[in-house]
């Protein structure tokens, strides 16, 4: 089984993976929900241990066993395993309404653009609001105030998730990144289609599994389209449109716009040729 994806380790594991995997002891598991901006999912107990991603703001995280300040567990939103910060984490679960809509949001302290700001949220952060309005700001569960503007109900959907990975251009490159101020390749796609109601994992050796289909052809002469996935072995980029791409990438060090065959030929000795062109995604 994935490790990333599978909440068993030799001494603990999810009780559902019972029969399944060999571990000394099996539990239920505590449902908690990220309070904090953003929670960094680490392999390793430890403030320098290597992020493999992040859970957002509002998401969920089962929570098998917390020790010494750190909680090992599993992501609600796309199923990823490691340790958070059990300061990050908190209980009991809001039911979340509302999702962050622009690139980023302040929660604030009062409803008030000159209150003090309790977080700063990123696209795709979770809220759970309580009904309660104050001018142009909506009261969240937890007490936060946040601009109605800048959110929209879950169940809203965006027409063109290109457009939503534009809005990305310029975000630093971030390893293990999954917001705004900071994100990989995958997550760029991840976020992306997100907006557009479109379940996709987390890394790009799940994304060439589980999205769109392949376009026959043999490239550089396949006939590219405005939402082809072009996949290399560990990256991922999003066509805007015949010969443009926007990804996420350590070549600039941030999300850019490039020209999808001139940046292919470039990397093809260092990274390997393109792998493969999905379409019909969404």
């Amino acid at each position: 089984m994935d490790r990333r994806l599978t909440p068993a380790r030799g001494d603990l594991a999810a009780a559902h993976l019972k029969g399944l995997v060999e571990a000394d002891r099996f539990v239920d598991g505590t449902l908690m929900q990220v309070t904090a901006s953003v929670a960094p999912i680490r392999r390793t107990p430890a403030d320098d241990g290597p992020q493999e991603t992040q859970a957002l703001y509002g998401e969920t995280f089962t929570v098998y066993d917390e020790q010494d300040g750190w909680c090992w567990g599993q992501a609600a939103f796309d199923d990823y395993v490691g340790y958070v910060d059990a300061a990050a984490l908190a209980a009991p679960v809001d039911p979340v309404t509302h999702r962050v809509s622009a690139l980023r949001a302040y929660l604030f302290s009062e409803a008030d653009l000159k209150s003090a700001p309790l977080a700063l949220l990123s696209m795709n952060a979770k809220l759970a609001l309580s009904g309660e309005a104050s001018g142009r700001f909506l009261k969240t569960s937890r007490g936060g105030w946040v601009y109605q503007g800048h959110v929209r109900p879950l169940a809203e959907r965006s027409a063109d998730f290109v457009a939503v990975a534009e809005r990305f251009l310029g975000a630093p490159y971030f390893w293990g990144g999954r917001e705004s101020l900071g994100l990989d390749c995958s997550a760029l796609v991840q976020n992306a289609l997100e907006m557009a109601g479109v379940a996709c994992p987390r890394d790009t050796d799940m994304q060439v599994a589980a999205l769109g289909e392949r376009v026959a052809g043999d490239w550089p002469d396949i006939v590219l389209k405005r939402g082809d996935l072009l996949f290399w072995k560990g990256h991922v980029a999003i066509m805007i449109d015949a010969d443009r791409m926007i990804h996420a990438n350590a070549t600039h060090m941030e999300v850019s716009i490039d020209d999808a065959r001139a940046f292919a030929a470039r990397i093809k000795e260092t990274d390997g040729p393109v792998t493969r062109v999905a379409r019909h995604v969404v």
